[in-house]
């Protein structure tokens, strides 16, 4: 399944990679909370259990991976780019057809809060 959230900030891929980083990501996210990172790789928790996260710098921004999830959960934020190259797109994808409705429930909860996160990180 995937999930897309159109953010009303305009930036560039260079300041999503730059502003975007491990040392902020519990501001930039309520629903998850560092532990441990490297350049990276992260160790987080959150409301789906503990997993390494790995962040890769990409065309338009940056790629996010929870390595150890069973659904293969990964997430970019991007601009530049269709959908809507003037905004961030914020695009989640997972290996599974379908999905119970409180686990989509979380996953838009998720997304939102990394909505709210980046808003106030290039809005302010």
């Amino acid at each position: 399944m995937e999930f897309f959230k159109i953010i009303n900030v305009k930036t560039t891929a260079d300041q999503l990679q730059k502003n975007i980083h491990f040392g902020n990501l519990d501001d930039l996210c309520e629903s998850i909370f560092i532990m441990d990172h490297t350049n990276n790789i992260a160790s987080i928790g959150g409301i789906w259990g503990d997993f390494s996260l790995q962040k890769d710098l990409i065309n338009g921004g940056l790629r996010f991976s929870l390595l150890e999830c069973p659904n293969a959960l990964t997430f970019t934020i991007t601009t530049g780019y269709p959908p809507n190259p003037e905004q961030i797109v914020f695009h989640l994808t997972l290996n599974r057809t379908k999905l119970k409705p409180m686990f989509i429930d979380e996953i838009e909860d998720f997304i939102e809060d990394w909505k709210t996160g980046i808003e106030k990180e290039f809005i302010s």
